[in-house]
């Protein structure tokens, strides 16, 4: 175990809001072990933004981590050669190319299909109603997928989400995790010869003709699927709810004086749907008066990074005129986003404008209050809305 400084935390209340612990460690002890957590975490941007890259000290590869044994050994869980093989093998189906010639058109007729399906009803918890099937029909497609309904991606993704979070190891947790990538392992299994028959440029497509493993292909899904859709979800939710309880930003944008891509990047620095990235300590290393030992777990905590006074003033504060660009939000090194150009796409482009294009007078409904959570990922748990129908 690392010598680092001892920081307690109460998990519930960091589970609620984890910023003032994040911002009491970045002062106090920058890299700490947190017992709660069993883990080394980094708080601060610049130290996570350098070792991050330092794959040969922390380790993506985890044969023992809950990623790999509830999902398999995805290119996330893996380094140099080997991970960049598969992410290779991938890039077509998520390439800014793919995104603007292909993905942009579909994600727009989704968005348009589910507003129209909305607009009339003049209230919705828009987490529910918007977010999360927009982000699911569109992760069908990527994924190739479309067999699926939108309802089993998301759940199935939030499983697998909560299985790989489950750091205290409660067995309902693991056993819905299973089921989740068994019913995605069917759907793969469904769309091979599909997808086979009639070539495209999803995921399942692309990697079947990159002659890619099984193993690694069904792995690499459910990579997707993991993050695919609860991150796109959770920024779509939350940046509306930040533009409705920041009215003078929505202004800003409507004015011209800030762009929807400004207020995604914006929103994932100030609440970043990843909040933390784990990685194994592969040999012994000092850093920042740390002694690291071998297979050390070690927490890279994004949403603290992005919050780091000594790289944004008022870190606490959203704002659509800020520059993001120190922001790691998709991460640093080689492990950066895959998926991110299709998540501003998805966001940018076509769930922000349309949302407050269609719903006329959008505002939050007060008769219930908005719900936030998560550290490891975060995002709303609901957004009750009204418009004028």
């Amino acid at each position: 175990m690392s010598n680092a400084p001892h920081f307690d935390i109460d998990v519930s209340a960091f589970w609620a809001d984890p910023y003032p612990a994040l911002a009491r460690m970045r002062k106090e002890a920058p890299i700490a072990f947190v017992p709660q957590l069993n883990s080394t975490v980094f708080t601060r941007r610049d130290d996570i933004f350098t070792q991050e890259k330092r794959i040969d000290i922390f380790s993506s590869h985890q044969p023992a981590g809950l990623m790999n044994v509830l999902m398999g050994h995805n290119m996330m869980r893996k380094d140099g050669d080997a991970h960049m093989a598969e992410r290779t093998a991938m890039f077509p189906a998520v390439s800014p190319r793919t995104v603007r010639d292909t993905w942009v058109r579909q994600f727009q007729a989704h968005g348009d299909r589910i507003l129209d399906q909305l607009a009339p009803r003049g209230s919705a918890d828009l987490c529910k109603a918007f977010a999360l099937p927009l982000s699911a029909e569109c992760l069908k497609d990527v994924t190739g997928l479309t067999n699926m309904r939108f309802e089993d991606m998301d759940a199935w993704s939030q499983a697998m989400i909560d299985g790989i979070a489950n750091y205290t190891g409660d067995r309902q947790v693991e056993a819905r995790c299973h089921a989740a990538t068994a019913g995605i392992d069917a759907a793969i299994d469904d769309m091979i010869p599909v997808v086979t028959k009639h070539p495209n440029t999803s995921i399942l497509s692309v990697l079947l003709a990159a002659g890619q493993p099984m193993e690694s292909i069904r792995a690499n899904i459910k990579l997707a699927i993991s993050g695919g859709q609860n991150e796109p979800r959770d920024a779509i939710a939350g940046a509306i709810w930040a533009l409705l309880t920041h009215p003078d930003q929505l202004a800003l944008v409507h004015g011209g004086k800030a762009k929807w891509l400004d207020v995604f990047e914006e929103y994932a620095r100030w609440i970043a749907p990843i909040g933390m990235s784990p990685r194994r300590v592969a040999k012994p290393w000092s850093y920042g008066g740390v002694d690291f030992e071998p297979e050390d777990r070690v927490f890279f905590m994004f949403g603290s990074a992005n919050r780091d006074e000594a790289c944004f003033d008022d870190p606490d504060r959203f704002d659509v005129t800020r520059n993001t660009q120190k922001s790691i939000a998709f991460g640093a090194g080689p492990h950066y986003c895959a998926g991110a150009f299709a998540s501003r796409a998805m966001v940018a482009d076509v769930a922000l404008p349309g949302i407050f294009a269609r719903l006329k007078g959008l505002r939050l409904d007060a008769r219930e209050p908005v719900r936030i959570g998560g550290w490891a990922f975060r995002g709303l748990l609901n957004l009750p809305v009204e418009w004028d129908a």
